[in-house]
């Protein structure tokens, strides 16, 4: 039998999807699905790195940016302000040099054709070309709230073109487990239904 590394473990969560996680590890931990992926053919999972902002202004984010390392996703919460862009192209190419999974922002970005091009995964509530400026202390590694949810740092993201979903740092293999056998019971139901069956009779509701 083959041993999963944690690293595989949230490759295959993330090839599962966002939308099967979610609904098998009892419908929780779903981010407001107005934060949205940059690329709609985004696939993105890995560990929380968290930083909070004041709104227009990215100090944290670069001093956050040394906190995360390979895998880690950052979850930048700066309120919901869609008034300036905090992340653009530099601090995308300073994220994929430290071989970060990707941005999740609850706020704006810009570059935005630049960050798609460089294929880094950015999940954000909008796109803004206005400044920001460097003098406003934030905090990193403090629980944040994203689009209504809280994410601390070790949290794991799952994001696709179906949202974003939060798992604790500890429930990756339920998550896992439970996704799995989700998947493979709507396969099931798939090759029922190329078999001629309905939906109605699989899901054992009634015709009228």
């Amino acid at each position: 039998m083959t041993t999963m590394t944690a690293d595989s473990r949230l490759s295959r969560l993330a090839e599962l999807g966002a939308a099967t996680v979610y609904e098998a590890h009892g419908q929780r931990g779903a981010i407001d699905p107005a934060l949205k992926p940059l690329d709609r053919n985004t696939v993105m999972a890995g560990r929380a790195v968290t930083v909070r902002l004041e709104p227009a202004d990215n100090w944290f984010i670069h001093i956050a940016l040394l906190e995360a390392g390979e895998g880690d996703v950052l979850v930048v919460d700066a309120a919901g302000y869609v008034d300036a862009g905090p992340w653009g192209d530099v601090l995308t190419l300073a994220a994929q040099q430290r071989g970060l999974a990707g941005l999740v922002i609850d706020g704006a970005v810009r570059d935005s054709r630049t960050i798609v091009e460089a294929g880094f995964p950015v999940f954000s509530r909008g796109v803004c070309i206005r400044r920001t400026t460097k003098v406003q202390r934030g905090e990193v590694g403090v629980p944040v709230t994203i689009g209504g949810t809280v994410v601390s740092t070790g949290d794991v993201l799952i994001g696709d073109a179906d949202g974003l979903v939060r798992i604790g740092g500890d429930e990756i293999d339920a998550a896992l487990a439970s996704a799995e056998a989700r998947e493979a019971k709507e396969e099931r139901m798939r090759a029922q239904i190329r078999a001629g069956a309905s939906t109605l009779d699989l899901l054992g509701l009634p015709h009228a």
